[in-house]
């Protein structure tokens, strides 16, 4: 569930996008001030730089003039660690007086202790990377005790009155039922809403052979999302959770979730690297979209179902057209 005010934001952008005919907007704009992290996840691409990327950091005025210059109502805040950055507060600060919708990607290893430096608002979010139950969760970071950690940090956030996400990142192997349990303990927890996505095959990680194919993806999300809890809540449009589950075609659109970090804009999308380019408005004209997609023929994007390119393209068609938002408004009261 998205609260009314943050969609009504993200309905009228994307509408006035649509009356000014353009093809190409960014929705939500991934911003990562760091590629450090305090895990080493086996699946994780982003971590395997050598110490000097790492050590790297962006400021606060970098961060700020990349939101303005993308001009997108939402950020996603990822990394590595957003939490390890020693002005995180002050970039998440600048967001919020900018009114962009802010979702503050973390393990929630270091949440607990540093959420004094942060306020509840409505444009603040934490989304907690959460893999699954106790068992799962700690063999996907690689790290024992982690659930738990962060079992507890979700609480506090909760208490305090913080926006609480969860984020689920799902590979071969994962068990239809055990993630259904996992839903039920999350909304225990009083998290606001849930997302999901297929993990993303990065060149990089470690762990080559957990990855799904796409019809797999299909066949595993139809297993998890049929017949759905009523209690359960995700922080996804409806039609997304349909594609995952093969139900509806999309096409991905990856200047829907431009990435900037501290390279500059990362061409074309969060999960590959093909080039940087200085400006936003470079990376929208100069980037070759066709070469991208499941339809392009690009082997890199032959099984990829992931959020960040798939998740912008399910809201375009929910508000680009009536039998769009037919379908979103269908798949909402069915509960899908």
């Amino acid at each position: 569930m998205v609260p009314i005010s943050q969609a009504w934001t993200v309905a009228s952008y994307v509408i006035g996008q649509k009356l000014r005919g353009n093809k190409r907007y960014p929705l939500v704009l991934m911003l990562e001030p760091l590629f450090r992290c305090n895990l080493a996840c086996a699946g994780c691409g982003k971590i395997q730089y050598p110490d000097h990327i790492l050590n790297k950091r962006m400021s606060p005025e970098e961060c700020f003039k990349a939101v303005d210059e993308c001009g997108a109502p939402m950020v996603s805040i990822p990394g590595g660690e957003p939490l390890i950055h020693n002005e995180i507060d002050k970039i998440v600060d600048g967001l919020v007086a900018r009114k962009k919708y802010i979702y503050l990607c973390t393990n929630a290893l270091l949440l607990k202790r540093k959420l004094d430096l942060f306020k509840p608002s409505k444009y603040l979010t934490f989304s907690i990377h959460m893999d699954g139950l106790k068992d799962d969760h700690d063999h996907a970071v690689c790290r024992d005790g982690t659930y738990d950690v962060a079992i507890e940090a979700i609480k506090e956030a909760v208490k305090r009155g913080f926006r609480v996400t969860t984020n689920t990142t799902l590979f071969e192997g994962a068990n239809p039922e055990r993630v259904r349990s996992f839903f039920d303990e999350m909304m225990k927890l009083k998290v606001e809403g849930m997302m999901l996505s297929p993990g993303y095959s990065y060149n990089k990680a470690p762990d080559q052979q957990s990855f799904l194919g796409r019809s797999k993806t299909k066949e595993l999300f139809r297993k998890i999302l049929s017949n759905p809890d009523k209690s359960w809540k995700f922080n996804l449009s409806p039609l997304f959770l349909m594609f995952l589950q093969g139900k509806v075609e999309f096409e991905c659109t990856p200047w829907g979730n431009p990435t900037y970090n501290i390279f500059g804009w990362q061409k074309p999308c969060y999960l590959l690297q093909e080039g940087y380019v200085p400006t936003f408005k470079e990376l929208i004209e100069s980037t070759e979209w066709d070469k991208y997609g499941h339809k392009s023929g690009n082997p890199h994007c032959a099984d990829c179902m992931v959020h960040c390119g798939y998740e912008p393209s399910a809201v375009d068609d929910t508000f680009g057209s009536l039998a769009g938002f037919g379908r979103t408004v269908w798949a909402t009261l069915a509960g899908i």
